[in-house]
């Protein structure tokens, strides 16, 4: 059963999806320029916007220790801070690489933290949304992966690490797989898809018009029966693309 969320749309309003921006790789000036770019596409909607979900890997790396949160980011941050505290809800769902969000986004920024896949209501449509990591049928040694990093053993042996060590530790964990992962670029797989898979199985146990995910770092709008599409909101390393809905459908742009 997935949590429930409820939107109506007023006066013209529209809901924005994007993911993967992995602020924080490859480098602090390349991740500066792309923080510049989020904040500029951020700005050019907060007019159109009811509400806003950023749907996981926002960060390459985050860990809320006790005291501290990683450097960094702090004008997206605010430009965030900026559409709550204008009554704009902001949705945050956790990725693989930022799973170690907990509630400092929530007590500092207004946002809403969402750790698992949702059913989003809007207007007349409906959309199950989420990052998309650990779905589908494939990835079993991640899928057991990710159970070990969100247990409270995991979270608690890391926060044992001063953050000079542990942040240092990640980013260059993070870097060691990105370098692995260019090698063998993402590709669209077809029927093999296993995201795509995923939207099939959840399809024939209950109907929804959109199925919208992100952590492939592809582009893709299939449309996998007669009333039903998959989407992912690709990754923002190079240009940039997310969704916009209007109550009556669900549109990919890019800036």
């Amino acid at each position: 059963m997935f949590k429930q969320v409820s939107i109506s749309l007023i006066g013209g309003k529209k809901i924005f999806f994007a993911s993967d921006f992995h602020l924080g790789s490859p480098n602090e000036k390349t991740s500066f320029q792309r923080e510049i770019k989020i904040i500029q596409w951020l700005e050019s909607i907060k007019n159109d916007c009811q509400a806003l979900f950023l749907v996981g890997d926002i960060f390459d790396f985050w860990f809320e220790y006790t005291k501290a949160i990683p450097k960094g980011f702090v004008r997206f941050q605010s430009k965030i801070a900026e559409f709550t505290d204008n009554g704009i809800p902001v949705y945050f769902f956790i990725g693989n690489h930022d799973m170690w969000m907990f509630d400092y986004f929530e007590k500092e920024l207004g946002v809403t933290i969402l750790k698992e896949e949702i059913e989003l209501n809007i207007n007349n449509i409906t959309l199950l949304v989420g990052h998309g990591d650990g779905l589908g049928p494939k990835d079993l040694v991640y899928k057991i992966l990710k159970v070990f990093f969100r247990s409270k053993v995991c979270i608690f042996l890391f926060g044992l690490i001063h953050p000079n060590w542990g942040i240092s530790l990640a980013n260059f964990w993070s870097k060691t797989s990105r370098k692995s992962g260019d090698k063998h670029p993402e590709a669209f797989l077809g029927d093999d898809e296993w995201l795509l898979q995923h939207c099939k199985q959840q399809e024939s146990l209950k109907h929804h018009d959109y199925y919208v995910y992100g952590h492939r770092h592809l582009v893709i709008n299939n449309q996998f029966t007669k009333d039903a599409r998959y989407i992912n909101l690709g990754h923002w390393f190079d240009a940039g693309t997310y969704a916009v809905c209007d109550g009556k459908s669900l549109e990919l742009k890019h800036i």
